[in-house]
């Protein structure tokens, strides 16, 4: 037991690193607050040309992305949008092909979660809103997305709760979020105790989304 508290529980090693830990927190939600609302943006897109667009083409196009993106490894994505880039003649900065690589992939998620709210929205309520006036841009924009997103509310938050815990894959690239300093500090104090305090951490920051997200659901359920 005591071998266990000294390599996983080490208060001494927590107060040495925590500093270091914290500032890796900071990176890991600035990350979070911009490839979420980058990927739901772009997913939203893909979701509405998938329901509204009348080229089959164009279907057929976004279905093969969301396929191909939803089995591709992010990991795998990530280094080849960050490594293989100067082979192409695109030499992109860390956060820039993490962004990218980020956005490629949960676009594909966020697109599958958009879809199914659009369609949970009754035809007639596009038909209404033409028929006072609005233009058909006008009511996807007041009409059908707002039903669209109060219908899968719980799933986007469930989505960008899995997104926060994907970005721990940046450190492959050096950036500096709260697992790579996680690991930058155990190899420095010799102890896997500075990973258990990142998984604290991370425990103490998703928690009361989780909580969050499981009254949403029993919400959903009971309407």
């Amino acid at each position: 037991m005591d071998s266990l508290i000294q390599n996983f529980f080490n208060l001494e090693v927590y107060a040495a690193v925590l500093p270091h830990l914290l500032a890796g927190l900071w990176t890991t939600i600035w990350l979070s607050a911009l490839v979420i609302p980058l990927g739901a943006a772009a997913g939203l897109l893909l979701a509405l040309g998938l329901t509204q667009s009348r080229r089959r083409w164009l279907r057929w196009t976004i279905i093969a992305y969301i396929d191909f993106f939803r089995a591709f490894p992010p990991l795998v994505l990530l280094i080849l949008v960050y490594f293989g880039g100067p082979f192409l003649g695109l030499e992109l900065g860390k956060v820039t092909a993490v962004a990218l690589a980020f956005v490629l992939n949960n676009a594909s998620y966020y697109a599958e979660v958009f879809r199914a709210g659009l369609q949970g929205v009754a035809k007639g309520q596009m038909e209404a809103a033409r028929c006072t006036g609005l233009t058909q841009l006008q009511a996807i924009r007041l009409v059908l997305i707002p039903q669209a997103v109060r219908n899968v509310f719980p799933d986007l938050v469930g989505n960008g709760i899995e997104i926060v815990k994907l970005t721990s894959i940046a450190s492959v690239v050096a950036m500096p979020e709260l697992m790579r300093a996680a690991r930058d500090a155990q190899s420095l104090v010799y102890n896997p105790s500075p990973v258990m305090l990142a998984a604290l951490m991370y425990l103490a920051l998703l928690w009361p989304l989780t909580r969050w997200l499981g009254r949403l659901e029993q919400r959903r359920a009971r309407r």
